[in-house]
């Protein structure tokens, strides 16, 4: 029986190093210091816990989304991973040929019985940024640069709208996205110019939702001696002293949860959808920030939270339909 019990144990062992997970990054790269690189977190956790490798993938452009999926459904990968909305309708295709496969899409939702999704109610983490900036905003004017002009980041703009407006009824805010192509994720020169612009209006305060091209705002407003908010990773590091919070969308804890739960056999399809109650979303607070959030701010910041948390507040959502209403 010990013999056949370590065989056994060899035998499974072999079966999980044959099929790793797989995560296919969304455009800017597993190293963007955003969504991405939550992802990328998120796996490597996996590997640290588990002691299991796994494949990934940078695309470079849209056309080798669905070349890369399928590729790592044919290398037999369990589960794929494909981290961005700009992955969906690849996906889906790829996830009709391998019906036997696992697939797994962040940020968008594919409904097929081998697809797992995971939505983030965004607007929630976003009204924290923005009741934030609206409370620490001396000039009462507070900024958004989005990434890429679509819904999900609309999204961003409404909540972090609706959290300024809550704090401060009287404030303004000034919000530009960065362009309408995936290129807009790694403009960092971009992002920069639309930040200057906005403090030369009076903004003291600039939310970027922009993947990388975030770095350029959290750049401008370091040299300006403004303020700005990271998103999805905690980027309070970036820029120490200038970083107000950071956004956290855990991207990472996801990811992580996904690859785990295939690996023990515990993955099940259909839609997630993960907001503050489900520690999805969040600020960030650290040394780099500690400064300029005092302990009174993070007491009634947290009275915000549970309201959220319990229906109190409502927070308001973007849809294409109906825009953004709070």
């Amino acid at each position: 029986m010990p013999r056949l019990a370590a065989l056994l144990l060899v035998l499974a062992g072999a079966q999980a190093q044959a099929a790793p997970p797989a995560v296919v990054y969304d455009a800017g790269g597993k190293f963007d210091k955003s969504f991405n690189e939550a992802a990328f977190n998120g796996i490597e956790r996996f590997k640290k816990d588990t002691g299991t490798a796994y494949l990934d993938f940078e695309i470079a452009n849209d056309t080798q989304r669905e070349q890369a999926l399928r590729r790592m459904a044919q290398k037999g990968a369990d589960p794929v991973i494909a981290v961005g909305f700009g992955h969906a309708s690849a996906l889906e295709k790829v996830a009709k040929e391998f019906p036997n496969a696992h697939f797994a899409l962040i940020d968008s939702e594919v409904k097929l019985p081998n697809v797992q999704s995971v939505l983030f109610k965004d607007q929630e983490g976003s009204f924290l940024a923005g009741w934030l900036a609206a409370t620490t905003s001396k000039s009462g004017k507070v900024g958004f640069v989005g990434g890429m002009d679509v819904p999900l980041i609309r999204r961003f703009q409404c909540g972090y709208e609706h959290g300024a407006k809550h704090a401060n009824p009287k404030v303004e805010v000034v919000a530009n996205m960065t362009g309408t192509t995936p290129s807009a994720w790694s403009d960092p020169t971009r992002g920069g110019e639309l930040a200057k612009a906005q403090f030369a209006r009076g903004v003291d305060v600039v939310f970027a939702a922009a993947g990388g091209t975030g770095t350029g705002v959290y750049q401008a407003a370091k040299d300006l001696g403004k303020l700005a908010i990271g998103v999805d990773s905690n980027q309070n590091h970036l820029q120490p002293g200038t970083m107000l919070t950071s956004m956290l969308k855990r991207v990472d804890n996801a990811v992580h949860g996904i690859a785990l739960a295939a690996k023990n056999g515990s993955w099940k399809p259909g839609t997630v959808v993960l907001g503050l109650k489900e520690h999805g979303v969040g600020l960030a607070m650290d040394e780099h920030n500690a400064k300029l959030v005092g302990d009174e701010t993070k007491k009634k910041l947290a009275a915000v939270e549970a309201d959220i948390v319990s229906g109190k507040i409502k927070v308001a959502t973007y849809t294409p339909e109906a825009g953004c209403k709070y």
